[in-house]
């Protein structure tokens, strides 16, 4: 007998996985173009934890800390959404939509409150991180997610 579907916590390591990892080298790419490495892109993600002074000096060690914290946030925007697409089915019923504004409504969370409250404080939007930051989040966290939630409805 054929696999009737994801399961939700299959859908959500699913999501976790895709999102974080599309989020990764969009973030790799971008700001590799603006003469950014890929040790201080998660060094600066671990920053919000240690302080930006104790993730440059950690090396390696607080980059990985940076992979691990921008997976759990991915673990969480997979989270919220797949769970919330099982009481609300108008998540999954318009994925493209519900997803892109889901992804945008993930990034001003993180961008105002996530980020001023944590070490690194708040940051003042510029206009190509503003734009890709968006982009990036509707299409390439938003929309997914949506999309893996919905199979899991499908299934169910």
């Amino acid at each position: 007998m054929a696999e009737a579907g994801p399961s939700v916590a299959r859908a959500i390591v699913v999501g976790t996985l895709v999102v974080g990892t599309i989020d990764a080298i969009d973030a790799l790419v971008f700001f590799g173009l603006r003469g950014a490495t890929p040790l201080r892109i998660f060094q600066g993600i671990a920053a919000g934890a240690v302080g930006r002074e104790a993730a440059r000096a950690g090396g390696w060690r607080t980059a990985a800390l940076g992979v691990f914290f921008h997976y759990l946030v991915a673990l969480g925007i997979a989270t919220a959404y797949v769970l919330a697409s099982r009481r609300l089915p108008l998540l999954v019923r318009r994925p493209l939509v519900c997803g892109a504004l889901y992804g945008v409504a993930a990034y001003f969370f993180m961008n105002l409150v996530v980020i001023p409250l944590s070490k690194i404080g708040p940051q003042p939007f510029t206009t190509a991180p503003l734009v890709n930051g968006l982009f990036i989040h509707a299409v390439g966290i938003g929309i997914p997610v949506a999309l893996v939630a919905r199979q899991v409805r499908r299934a169910g």
